[in-house]
Parts: C-alpha cells; sequence; structure tokens
C-alpha cells in the first residue's frame, strides 16, 4: 500500500475544516487520509485510525478548543510525536483554526495559523507552512490531476458565507455573553435528534433573542450549504420569505402563480437535503410555523420569538436579561470606556436588558458622552430616553416600541391582565407577592378583585403576560422587568396613573404588619419591604394617598430599626414626619407617632439630644390633645425617661418612668405587656441609683408578665433575662448571671441571628462575668466579639460602641498591656464626651481612669 502524505486528526466539531485542509493538500499534489472520506461503514473505528497514523509520512492535527478538548485526539498526534520529539523531521504539524491555549507537549512546536485569514491568505499559509525548506524535486511531479481525489467538489472555505444566504443584518461586532445558550444550541442541532433540530429561542422583547439567532448563524456559517432567514411577525412576510428560497435554489416552481405551491416545493426540497439552517424570526404563532417547517430533514430550525408556547413545536430555549458582569462587559466594548463601576450602575437601572444596553451606548456614542452622564440623564429622563430614534439599523426598534404591539395584544386577550400589569408597575419588580391581591381589595378595580378570588380567573389573566414573557410566574410571585414597569407607567395617561399608584400603595399597606418590630413578623415585613418602598416613592411623585403613606413610611421604620438598620428607619421616620406635618400640619395628634418613631431612632444612633427634644414635642402635643393621664402619654413619657437615663439625669429618668407607671396601670391594669416595659426601664434605672434589690423585684414583675404573654423564648422576655442577669452580676451571684446570659443569649441569636447589636450586649455581659472570675483572655474574646458586632451595626463612634471599647480597655489592664488599655479608654472618652459630654457619668468614670494610667 502505497503511503500518503498526510493523515488529518481532526474533532467533529472541525470537519469542515479538515475537509478544506484535505481538499487544499491534494489540489497541491499532496494525498492525504481523513476520516470523513477514507474511513469506510463497518471498519473498525481505533485500527483505522492507528493505521492512518502510523502509515501517513507525516500528521496535521487541527487545532482548535475542541480538539485540546477531546480525549480520542491525543493518541493521534502522540505517535506523530514519538516517531520525531525533536521536529527534525516535521513528522507533527498544527494548524490552528480557532483560537486555543496550547499546553502540555504542544506550544513548543511551531504551528501554522490560519485564524482570521481571508480563504485566499490561508491556502498561502498552510501551503508554504507545510514545506520546511523550499527543495525542488529530482523528477518532475505528478500531474495533479492524475490524482484520484476521495471527493468531487470542492469545500467551501469555513470562514466565507454559504452559496445561499439572506441574513438581513450583519454581525454584530460588540455581542457579548450568551456563551451557554451558543454552546447549548450548537449541542443540540449536532445531535442529530429530530426533537433537538428545531430550537425556539423565547422571552422578553428586547432581551436579545434575533442578537442570539444572528450570533449562532455567523459563528456556524461554515456547517451550512443555506441560511435562510425569515422574517415571520406578519403572515405575508413569514410566506413571501420562505417562498424566495425557491428562486435561490432555482426550483422549476419559482414563478408558480400559486404561492402555495412555490412554498410546498421549498419544503419539499428542504426535506431532501442536508446543511441548510432556517431562521424564522419574531414568530407570533407556533401553529402558523409549523405548517412552515420540513418534517424528517437533515437541516435546522431556529426561531425567536416572546411567545414561549413552542412546546410540541420546538425545543424551547428560554432567555433572560444577561448577566451583570455580561452587561458592564457589553457597555464597556459599546462605549469604549473602562470606567467598571458606573457601567455597573448604568446595568441595574437598565435592568441588564440588551436592547435597552445598545440604546445606551448608541446615545453615548452619537452625543459623544460618558457612562455617568448617560446615567444621570437616565435618571432624570427615562421614558424619554427609552422612546429615543432607534440605536441603530440592525436594532430597528426602541425598548417603547418593542413592547408596543404587545401590551396592544395583551390589552386585546384580557384586559384583567393589562390591568394587572399596571398595579405591578408600582411595586418593586422582583417577586411580587400573588397574595397581595387579596389585601385591600375595595382598592382594586372590579377585573383585579374578581382575579383575587378566582384562580381560574387569574391564570386567564396572566396568562397572555406570561405568554408574552412580560412577567416571569412562580406559585407565589409574580416578577417584572423594571423597563418593562417603566413603560407601563408612561403609558398611562391623565389620572389613570394616579389611580393605579394609590391602589398599589393602599394593597400594600394593608398587608404590611402593624407591629413591624416584632421579629415574628420580619418574614412578611421582608418580603414587602421593597415593594412597599417602591409603592410609597410613586405615590409621594404622584402625591396620592398621603394618610397610608406615612403610615406604611412609619411601620418601615418600625422593621428596619428592630432590624437594626438605623440609618435607613431614620430615612423612613423622616418621611413619615414630613408627610405628615404637610397633611395634619406640626401639632395635630396624627403627627404624634413620626415624632416619637423619629426620637427612638435618634437615640439608636445615638443623638440623644435630638431624641430628647423629639420626645419632648411628642409630650407637648400628647398632653395638648389628650391630657396628661391618657394611655398614649404612658409611652412617650416612658421613652423620655430612657433617653434621660442615657444622659445620666437618673432622677429625672426615676420620675418620668414612675409616671408612665401609673398611667399604664391605670389604663391596662398591672399585667399588662406595656406595664413590663416601663416596670423593666425603672428597674434599669434603680440599678444604676444602686436600689439593687428593688431592682431585681422589678425585673422578676416584668419576667412574670412576659413570660405570661408571650412565652419563655421571645426576645421581648430575653431583654427582661439580661437585665435580671445585670442585677446578680451586681449582687455577687456569678453563676445565676451567667445563667441569665446565657439564656437571654439563645433567644436572641435564635431571633436575630448572631450579628444583631441586640446580641453584642448579651455577649458584653458574659464578658463581664467571665471578667470578674478572673478569665481575662475569654473575657476579652467576648468583648471584642461584641465590638466587632456593634461597629458594623452603629459606626465606630456610637457611645454603645464606646462600653465595648471601655471594658476592652479593663481587660488589657488587669493583663498588663497599659499602652493598649491606655488607647482602648483614650477612645471611649472621646466618644463619650462627643454623645454624651464632659458631666456624664461614663465620661467622667473614664476620664478618671486615665487620670489614674497617668
Amino acid at each position: 500500500m502505497k503511503v500518503k502524505d498526510f493523515f488529518i486528526s481532526y474533532n467533529s466539531a472541525d470537519k469542515t475544516w479538515a475537509e478544506w485542509t484535505a481538499w487544499t493538500l491534494e489540489e497541491a499534489g499532496y494525498t492525504t487520509v481523513l476520516q470523513a472520506w477514507d474511513f469506510r461503514p463497518g471498519s473498525n473505528f481505533v485500527l483505522e485510525m492507528q493505521r492512518a497514523a502510523s502509515e501517513a509520512e507525516r500528521t496535521i492535527a487541527i487545532l482548535s478548543p475542541d480538539y485540546l478538548d477531546a480525549d480520542y485526539t491525543q493518541p493521534e498526534w502522540a505517535v506523530a510525536f514519538a516517531q520525531d520529539p525533536t521536529g527534525e523531521k516535521g513528522k507533527l504539524l498544527h494548524v490552528r483554526v480557532h483560537k486555543c491555549d496550547l499546553k502540555g507537549l504542544l506550544p513548543a512546536i511551531i504551528y501554522i495559523d490560519l485564524v482570521d485569514l481571508n480563504e485566499t491568505e490561508a491556502k498561502e499559509g498552510l501551503l508554504q507552512g507545510i514545506n520546511r525548506e523550499r527543495i525542488k524535486p529530482s523528477t518532475e511531479p505528478i500531474f495533479p490531476g492524475n490524482i484520484r481525489r476521495s471527493v468531487t467538489e470542492q469545500p467551501r472555505f469555513p470562514g466565507s458565507l454559504p452559496p445561499i444566504w439572506n441574513v438581513p443584518h450583519s454581525r454584530n461586532p460588540n455581542f457579548t455573553g450568551r456563551e451557554e445558550h451558543l454552546a447549548n444550541l450548537k449541542m443540540a442541532m449536532s445531535s442529530g435528534k429530530p426533537a433537538a433540530l428545531t430550537q425556539a429561542i423565547h422571552g422578553l422583547g428586547g432581551v436579545g433573542k434575533t442578537q442570539l439567532a444572528l450570533e449562532y448563524a455567523y459563528r456556524n456559517v461554515a456547517e451550512y450549504d443555506i441560511v435562510w432567514w425569515v422574517r415571520s411577525e406578519e403572515t405575508a412576510t413569514l410566506a413571501a420569505d420562505y417562498a424566495s428560497l425557491a428562486k435561490a435554489l432555482d426550483l422549476p416552481e419559482k414563478e408558480a402563480t400559486d404561492q402555495e405551491v412555490i412554498i410546498k416545493a421549498v419544503k419539499q426540497w428542504l426535506e431532501q437535503n442536508p446543511k441548510w439552517l432556517l431562521v424564522f424570526d419574531n414568530a407570533k404563532d407556533p401553529v402558523e410555523v409549523r405548517n412552515y417547517i420540513p418534517q424528517g430533514g437533515i437541516g435546522h430550525v431556529l426561531i425567536t420569538s416572546r411567545n414561549l408556547g413552542w412546546r410540541g413545536t420546538a425545543t424551547p430555549l428560554d432567555v433572560k436579561v444577561l448577566e451583570r458582569k455580561e452587561s458592564v462587559d457589553f457597555l464597556l466594548k459599546r462605549t469604549g470606556y473602562t470606567d467598571r463601576k458606573a457601567a455597573d450602575a448604568l446595568a441595574e437601572a437598565l435592568g441588564d436588558l440588551p436592547l435597552a444596553l445598545e440604546q445606551a451606548g448608541a446615545y453615548m456614542e452619537a452625543k459623544g458622552r460618558n457612562i455617568s452622564y448617560y446615567l444621570n440623564m437616565f435618571t432624570v429622563h427615562k421614558n424619554e430616553l427609552l422612546d429615543r430614534a432607534a440605536p441603530t439599523t440592525d436594532y430597528p426598534d426602541t425598548v417603547a416600541s418593542t413592547w408596543d404591539i404587545t401590551f396592544n395584544e395583551v390589552m386585546q386577550i384580557s384586559s384583567a391582565g393589562a390591568d394587572l400589569l399596571n398595579l405591578c408597575a408600582f411595586l418593586a419588580p422582583d417577586y411580587i407577592p400573588v397574595g397581595l391581591l387579596n389585601s385591600g381589595v375595595e382598592y382594586l378595580p372590579e377585573s383585579l378583585t374578581a382575579m383575587a378570588s378566582d384562580p381560574l380567573a387569574f391564570d386567564d389573566a396572566v396568562d397572555p403576560l406570561r405568554r408574552y414573557s412580560l412577567v416571569e410566574i412562580t406559585a407565589e410571585t409574580i416578577s417584572v422587568h423594571r423597563l418593562v414597569q417603566a413603560v407601563t407607567r408612561d403609558r398611562l395617561v391623565g389620572d389613570e396613573k394616579k389611580k393605579w399608584a394609590e391602589a398599589a400603595l393602599r394593597i400594600v399597606d394593608e398587608a404590611f404588619p402593624f407591629k413591624s418590630n416584632d421579629v415574628q413578623t420580619w418574614p412578611v415585613c421582608s418580603r414587602l419591604l421593597p415593594h412597599a418602598l417602591a409603592a410609597a416613592d410613586h405615590s409621594k411623585a404622584l402625591d396620592v394617598a398621603s394618610d397610608s403613606t406615612g403610615r406604611l413610611l412609619n411601620q418601615m421604620g418600625l422593621y428596619l430599626k428592630g432590624r437594626a438598620q438605623f440609618a435607613e428607619a431614620k430615612e423612613m421616620f423622616e418621611r413619615a414626619l414630613e408627610i405628615d406635618e404637610a397633611a395634619y400640619g406640626p401639632d395635630h395628634p396624627d403627627v404624634v407617632i413620626s415624632v416619637n418613631n423619629f426620637g427612638g431612632v435618634l437615640q439608636d444612633l445615638g443623638d440623644m439630644e435630638g431624641a430628647k427634644k423629639m420626645f419632648e414635642r411628642a409630650l407637648e402635643i400628647g398632653e395638648a390633645t389628650y391630657g396628661p393621664d391618657h394611655p398614649t402619654m404612658a409611652n412617650i413619657v416612658n421613652n423620655l425617661g430612657s433617653v434621660q437615663k442615657a444622659l445620666g439625669d437618673m432622677e429625672g429618668a426615676k420620675k418620668m418612668f414612675e409616671r408612665a407607671l401609673e398611667i399604664g396601670e391605670a389604663a391596662y391594669g398591672p399585667d399588662h405587656p406595656t406595664v413590663a416595659i416601663i416596670v423593666n426601664n425603672l428597674g434599669l434605672v434603680l440599678k444604676d441609683l444602686f436600689g439593687v434589690e428593688g431592682a431585681k423585684k422589678m425585673f422578676e414583675r416584668a419576667l412574670e408578665i412576659d413570660e405570661a404573654t408571650y412565652g419563655p423564648d421571645h426576645p421581648t422576655v430575653a431583654i427582661i433575662v439580661n437585665n435580671l442577669g445585670l442585677v446578680l452580676k451586681d449582687l455577687w451571684d456569678m453563676e445565676g448571671a451567667k445563667k441569665m446570659f446565657e439564656r437571654a443569649l439563645e433567644i436572641d441569636e435564635a431571633a436575630y441571628g448572631p450579628d444583631h447589636p441586640t446580641v453584642a450586649n448579651i455577649v458584653n455581659n458574659l464578658g463581664s462575668v467571665l471578667q470578674d472570675h478572673g478569665d481575662f483572655e475569654a473575657a476579652m474574646k467576648m468583648f471584642e466579639h461584641a465590638l466587632a458586632i456593634g461597629e458594623a451595626a452603629y459606626g465606630p463612634d456610637h457611645p454603645q460602641v464606646a462600653i465595648y471599647v471601655n471594658n476592652l480597655g479593663y481587660v488589657l489592664q488587669a493583663l498588663g498591656d497599659m499602652e493598649g488599655a491606655k488607647k482602648m479608654f483614650e477612645r471611649a472618652l472621646s466618644i463619650f464626651t462627643e454623645y454624651l459630654g464632659e458631666d456624664h457619668p461614663n465620661t467622667v468614670t473614664v476620664q478618671n481612669i486615665l487620670d489614674s494610667l497617668s
């Protein structure tokens, strides 16, 4: 058997490159062995491969990522490498056809690089590369025409377009991401399974379905002899574009007057021939498109659609918005800028929607503006920018116009569905609880009221929204893209906007728990918080439902305060107070709640003087409205007492707590949980006034009330248990104190998690017990833990943080680290002085310690 010049080793994914290489070499007078041409059915693949690799003069490896990742290709080139490890004989040649990283032995071998070359350049590079040097043969070469060809038709150069190609768009040079989708499409199309040969890309308008199909066509151009694009949005263009393929194929029926005859001929030809790709772009109706899909053919069909109902016709591929990194990469590539932070913020504002990102990039390019500028413009002129002229000819629609047709179709199918979208437009975009529809039904139009109580009506209303990918539905939630919301709001005219903004606000207000500072309501509060924030923002902007807006902001503030998000809580209370004052005036009784709550969060933030002013203002309004002994006064007087205690005015605080207790007992009786709060606070001030036994009695009374009210494991109970531990410690019952602190810690960690500031307080108290026991190392760990939590919750300069810092100073002093102790005391003194003043007991105590260390 005559030895062949080249054995061509390749991965099946690079078959077109292998065939082109073999053809080019044989046309140049060489002989080749190629699996696709020379291995016959029934032969032993392994033996054929081994024989070909061993008996060919040289081996050419077609290098690509697929080739390098395959297990079976390595033995093929390894035979040639073993015969010529130094490369002197040129036994092994590498031809790189795709960008890839070479590892192991491969980087040592110089390769012929065909990446990004046109056909003429690639041919020249290949033929030059196989000749190590120019050696004129001693005898006349065999005339190439006498060499028997393995195939009779020249393969097309893999980088060139197929002979029949009508794709209306150029390739997008800024295409970014979607690698997993492209790989899945390639794998499905290559599987040969009939069910996988028709793929339907579906998703929200503007999500990049057409661009994905376009990129697939360009990336895999070498796999097809025909790529035919069919505009499928309208029945007329669908039929016309499909029928026009007859002329490109030069079918006898191409001039038939009956279009159905032409369509039938095209479909029949496709069913009998391979290597074609049909793209049905922006298809609406699966039933209509199904009539055009060849049955049993050996080509591929790609469908893009906003409609998700393709099962039974095609394998659906659901396309979402871009991943954030992909969005940022696209913006930077599209604009040429490098500010990733600004790009990330803009991607967030645009909801990672590809069409909106492209529209933004086109605007920046046209106007010479940077990303930060566009982001600021978008914040103010969102609707105008979404409806601006189309970004490029390859993106013929704007975000707004893309959805106009869809919105109109939803309205025709289901007015209830359109109403549901209007309502959702005034809530947060993600995870809107379906159960909200059952809240405040009196504020909803009849279509939504019926839907709330009838699951079938709900499914019917949601169907067109889901079908056109305007929403994502789970059993319990609805999600809407933020730009769909923006365009939906912009389509509403006149009082319609106010109507839906008020409806959204009132149903969330109705659903938001009244006791939002109670840990047991927090899961519900957490789910509703983003929707409450969105509804409150829209209601303020449109000046509707101020009464519900103020209440809702207060409830959000109480929840955030309980979660130790004090800065956010302060913002809620400030907004609530602003609304209430505008609605009722500064001295109205309905303002009292907002003033009182605002004072509470100022106290949490360490602004004791600001808190005191708020409580005094609330007390003044309340007394003028209700009189001095009204139950409402008990809470305000109690709060004023707590801030006086924090400011070091123990006698003043004691009087306030005693007054609050008298009002509370008269209003609620001696065993009410409101009374327990006041009794506990009175115990704290008695403890500080050295009335330890009296304090112990107060805490025991409060504990008895709260355990009866809430049970033994409630966070409210933990407050009393912790305080009882403090008084037991003062009584030198260290074991009793330790047990109380450990019980309180277990309750609070279960309720709040390990990093809540309430937990830090108990950890600090446990540290003090360990310190009194002489276990300074363990005590230091507790104080450091408390400090870390406190700094994360309050910041580095809060009075509560100063307590932990001060305690660390004590334990460092006990361990003999005087320099470390001094630094801690100095830091604590600075905080106490700034927030509590020079004459506060805490400030004086720390100053005395520092003086003693001098």
